[in-house]
């Protein structure tokens, strides 16, 4: 009989997790025994500890800072403990395969995986692969692309285009319910400002900056990230969560026009709602630069409009709101249009790891 043991990775921030969220319950409902290796304080930890049936298995992480601090040279062996402690995880339960969402917490799993020779699945949300999964690919086994130009950055015959993962639970929103949440009126269109969970202090301070004039236009819910909440902000028409786990659905539903960082998982969501976006992406000078070409990407095929960090204001954020209001109807119809054709990743995803795993 086929071994139905499966170990899920990945972890830093919410997108690392988003999709393996999606997947474990498909998991869980076909008979697999799941685990989660991530690690010990991880905002990972959190999310799957909300999830009944996974055990969960905390290890040591490090991870690459693009700026000096001496923790970049003790992460190294933190990364090295990982690895241990992973690999003598599964030499002891014995999974049929490991499926790895990328984020630093992923890279000592995935080795401890291959020197337990064991198949591995990765799966890429941005359209390059990021550090951990680039260090990840010799050795895994199959790569799960949300973009189709990722095939492109990805080893010959390693890669599958498998379209976007949308987690089930987002479809299911109620729009009454998320007004009755925030105590907005239903005659003002919503805007909601999602910065991912960890925040995007820029982009608080732009709206902040501006909140008389957007509450004039708009209902805001600002999802401003971890310990960013400004409690002297009191007023009719706004309302601020740290982060929104159970409520997001009916918060989405509510939902007429978002101001959101790029992060591929978020961007393909809102897609998929058909949500008219103004993106911010994350600059250069702080990342790699995958958001700048998801938001550029999603610019192109006429989903969104883009505000560059490096331009973003009170003023700016105003004008660009004021542009994306003008063409939010020709927008719609696109993501319309885009979401009807969005294939069924889910399915894709969960085959080619049973696949991996025979």
């Amino acid at each position: 009989m086929m071994n139905k043991r499966i170990v899920f990775t990945g972890g830093g921030s919410a997108g690392h997790v988003t999709v393996n969220l999606a997947l474990i319950p498909r998991f869980l409902q076909q008979g697999w025994e799941v685990a989660y290796i991530g690690s010990t304080t991880g905002i990972e930890r959190e999310l799957v500890s909300r999830l009944d049936g996974v055990r969960y298995i905390g290890i040591a992480t490090g991870k690459l800072r693009r700026y000096f601090d001496w923790k970049n040279f003790t992460d190294p062996l933190r990364v090295g403990k990982g690895a241990w402690q992973a690999y003598r995880f599964l030499a002891a339960w014995k999974p049929a395969v490991v499926f790895s969402k990328g984020g630093f917490v992923s890279v000592p799993v995935v080795f401890g995986a291959w020197l337990n020779g064991l198949p591995v699945v990765l799966h890429e949300s941005d359209l390059t692969p990021g550090l951990a999964n680039r260090l990840s690919l010799p050795f895994a086994a199959k790569v799960c692309a949300t973009f189709p130009d990722t095939l492109q950055h990805l080893p010959k015959g390693k890669g599958t285009h498998v379209g976007a993962i949308v987690r089930d639970e987002l479809k299911t929103g109620r729009k009454e319910a998320g007004l009755a949440l925030c105590g907005f009126s239903p005659d003002k269109p919503v805007l909601l400002v999602m910065g991912g969970s960890l925040g995007a202090r820029r982009l608080n301070e732009a709206v902040r900056g501006t909140l008389d004039a957007l509450t004039k236009r708009f209902s805001v819910v600002h999802i401003c990230g971890k310990n960013q909440l400004d409690n002297s902000l009191k007023r009719d028409g706004y309302r601020q969560f740290e982060y929104v786990q159970d409520e997001l659905p009916d918060l989405l539903a509510m939902t007429d026009l978002v101001v959101s960082r790029a992060g591929s998982n978020a961007i393909y969501e809102f897609l998929q709602l058909q949500k008219p976006m103004l993106l911010v992406p994350l600059s250069r000078a702080a990342s790699r630069g995958d958001q700048i070409l998801n938001a550029r990407s999603f610019e192109q095929q006429g989903f969104c409009e883009v505000l560059e960090e490096e331009a973003l204001s009170a003023d700016s954020l105003i004008r660009a709101l004021d542009r994306l209001q003008q063409k939010r109807p020709a927008i719609t119809e696109k993501l319309r249009a885009a979401s009807e054709k969005q294939q069924d990743a889910l399915a894709q995803v969960m085959a080619i790891i049973e696949e991996t795993a025979r």
